[in-house]
């Protein structure tokens, strides 16, 4: 199979689909592989490490998508990207349909197959595919909370571990999946003073036999949401319907009760964000003020520690990709029901339920698209 590595155009991404390790062991299995001149070299993977690798160099993102089998990204494809992709090609990346109409009409009328690393699942009913980004992404909105919290970047001028006779901050997460959990560490590590909010009693007391008294545990319920928000210094949205929009949890009435110059990270912006008031921004300009409160909504937040996350991207995704390319997308989505469950779109079709049900799809499943 011939494998198209394109670089990234989003704003501010320097990720990339495949790290020359990852090439290697696609050429050693058969496989053929072009990526783009240049893609990789923001982040230190160079031109010289590919061609090493046994990758063929393309100079253009339209030779790529004109030639290659299967396309493998990092962000979801941009509408000039899908308006290049071709009938039957497989594209593999991130894609985050729901709440991204206009992506999902493009890649419906592309005729391609798009299998999206958010929804393949594993036995332990984990998503391994998203979860090194969010391992990332939890880690990261702790950073970008405290910088946030600078009166210098419009916050409440708090130092998230306090110091001695000064209490820390107060940081409140909600969801306590992969991005919840690291979210939460990072800021116990740095001495804040945590809650961590989720609708799993199994969950909850998970965590509280992990960390004891040092991590607050509470369930989450609109009344509880509301209580910790409005008290909370910095809040984390990690959030997550695999594949569904996700729910807008804090209301703009509770902004209103909030500290002037408190911080919301919304780590499920990607899905649409689960708080109300919040809207994708860039790495470029990451925040905005709503009621006083200092929003940052990054869409592609691991984008900003772009090495680490291309390499923990390539260890998870690469298996994924020798199967399809070893056997066909047919044959590999037949043989692995949770790769299965990474078919969104297929030649027309919506393959995703949460995704047909948000946008208003027939939801044709995936055995029956690919049969």
């Amino acid at each position: 199979m011939l494998i198209g590595v394109p670089k990234e155009i989003k704003n501010h991404e320097y990720r990339i689909g495949m790290t020359p390790a990852g090439v290697r062991e696609l050429v050693a299995a058969g496989h053929d592989v072009i990526v783009q001149r240049d893609g990789g070299t923001a982040i230190g993977l160079t031109n010289e490490q590919y061609e090493a690798a046994g990758a063929k160099l393309i100079d253009t993102a339209e030779e790529i998508f004109a030639s290659a089998d299967m396309i493998v990204k990092v962000k979801e494809p941009q509408p000039n990207e899908c308006r290049m992709l071709r009938p039957g090609q497989i594209l593999f990346t991130y894609l985050h349909l729901a709440p991204d109409p206009e992506q999902t009409k493009l890649l419906v009328e592309s005729d391609a197959v798009a299998i999206a690393y958010e929804t393949v699942t594993d036995e332990n009913r984990g998503l391994p595919l998203l979860a090194p980004m969010s391992e990332v992404a939890g880690r990261m909105a702790i950073q970008a909370g405290a910088h946030s919290l600078e009166k210098a970047q419009s916050g409440l001028g708090t130092l998230l571990g306090g110091v001695p006779g000064v209490a820390p901050a107060k940081v409140v997460v909600i969801g306590g999946g992969v991005v919840g959990i690291n979210a939460a560490r990072m800021a116990m590590g740095m001495g804040a003073d945590v809650t961590i909010l989720d609708r799993s009693l199994p969950r909850l007391k998970e965590l509280d036999a992990l960390y004891g008294p040092q991590l607050k545990t509470l369930y989450s319920s609109a009344e509880s949401v509301e209580q910790e928000v409005v008290a909370a210094d910095l809040v984390i949205g990690a959030v997550l319907i695999p594949g569904a929009a996700a729910p807008k949890l804090v209301t703009r009435e509770m902004l209103t009760k909030m500290k002037d110059g408190a911080v919301l990270v919304d780590v499920a912006i990607d899905q649409g964000g689960c708080f109300e008031t919040s809207r994708a921004t860039t790495h470029q300009e990451p925040t905005y003020i709503v009621e006083d409160v200092v929003h940052y909504c990054v869409a592609n937040m691991p984008g900003g520690v772009a090495r680490t996350s291309t390499f923990a991207l390539t260890n998870a995704t690469l298996p994924f990709a020798l199967a399809l390319a070893n056997k066909g997308y047919k044959q590999a989505l037949r043989d692995d029901a949770h790769l299965a469950n990474g078919l969104n779109v297929h030649r027309g079709t919506i393959n995703y339920e949460a995704v047909a049900k948000d946008l208003g799809y027939d939801y044709v499943p995936a055995e029956e698209a690919i049969a």
